[in-house]
């Protein structure tokens, strides 16, 4: 569950030089429910809601591309010109070398921000009719408005109910939280959440903005990821909330905006399981926490063993920053293939 936007994307350039933009759909959310689908080949559906004009529609159609069921989307009449609602928009730069990638969202007063407690039926999406086997959501929807934060609570206890595996992506993002009462606000609604969740995802500073948890022994440019002060900061948390079955945290230093060191870390059922980084390429970072989310959550609903878990996840983010685009083209052979640190040699 969570928004779905348009991406517009400068490819090489900038967004504030650029004349074209190639478009994508992305979200934080929505991503995780693609990547399974089109990598894993899991059926997955997006919870979300957009406003009835060409640009919602242009979304559903990417949406119908990835494979992922529509049917549980919120049709919002359109006003048309957006006074009361409108579909989000994503402006992304990739960034290169020394240039970050930039991103600069247009989504205020959207279909999905203003949706309420019982527009979902979840006892039909969790219950015996469908019994969904999975449910993720993440910050980025809980921090659209004080309604979705309401919504991701209501979902979650309903999956609870049906002992639906809840995962949650933390998720920071500072441009959602700045005008609504920034990290104290964001700790007030994520802390209750938190309770609810039994597979929690994020990374350093998302444990540390959005639940107050702060990680040891971290040099402010993270280019030195001590293991022992994660396997403290997770083994806090798990403390906090002895609800959480698995909590994972991506570990990224970024050398480049093109050349990034990626593994993982997760605490699950008390022990400690660790994919070491190793240096990848990178073309477009966007998505691969989220890609990371959906291996992960592939590996657990497929039987696998919980560090081949965190290594599908690790090996599916890896491919995801090596395409253009939030969401994953990878195959699941080639997610094996990197976790088995194959080579890069043209297949024939």
């Amino acid at each position: 569950m969570g928004e779905v936007m348009l991406r517009l994307d400068p490819g090489e350039g900038r967004i504030h030089t650029t004349r074209t933009f190639q478009a994508w759909e992305g979200g934080g959310e929505y991503n995780v429910a693609r990547g399974l689908r089109r990598c894993f080949g899991m059926k997955a559906a997006i919870a979300t809601a957009l406003a009835d004009n060409p640009i919602g529609r242009l979304v559903e159609d990417f949406i119908l591309q990835g494979g992922v069921d529509p049917s549980l989307i919120k049709w919002v009449p359109y006003d048309g010109i957006g006074r009361t609602v409108r579909n989000g928009m994503n402006f992304t730069e990739r960034g290169y070398g020394v240039r970050a990638a930039v991103g600069c969202s247009d989504r205020g007063n959207t279909a999905v921000s203003q949706i309420k407690k019982g527009d979902f039926d979840w006892d039909s999406i969790f219950g015996p009719e469908n019994g969904a086997r999975w449910f993720h959501t993440g910050g980025i929807f809980a921090a659209l408005s004080a309604s979705t934060a309401e919504v991701a609570a209501d979902a979650m206890d309903a999956a609870n109910k049906y002992g639906t595996p809840v995962s949650y992506d933390l998720n920071y993002r500072p441009s959602l939280w700045k005008s609504i009462g920034g990290e104290a606000k964001a700790q007030e609604v994520n802390r209750e959440i938190v309770k609810k969740v039994d597979v929690l995802l994020g990374n350093e500073e998302d444990f540390s903005v959005m639940l107050g948890v702060k990680i040891k022994g971290v040099s402010e440019d993270f280019n030195e990821l001590p293991i022992e002060g994660y396997s403290e900061m997770l083994r806090e948390v798990a403390s906090l909330y002895p609800n959480l079955k698995v909590i994972a945290s991506t570990l990224r230093t970024a050398h480049t905006a093109s050349r990034n060191a990626w593994g993982a870390i997760a605490l699950v059922e008390g022990e400690i399981v660790h994919v070491p980084q190793r240096d990848i390429d990178i073309l477009d970072r966007v998505g691969g926490g989220d890609s990371f989310a959906s291996g992960l959550a592939y590996g657990f609903l497929s039987g696998a063993s919980a560090q081949d878990a965190i290594a599908y996840g690790v090996a599916h983010g890896a491919l995801a920053m090596s395409t253009p685009g939030d969401t994953s083209t990878a195959s699941l052979n080639e997610v094996k293939k990197v976790m088995k640190a194959g080579t890069a040699r043209v297949d024939r």
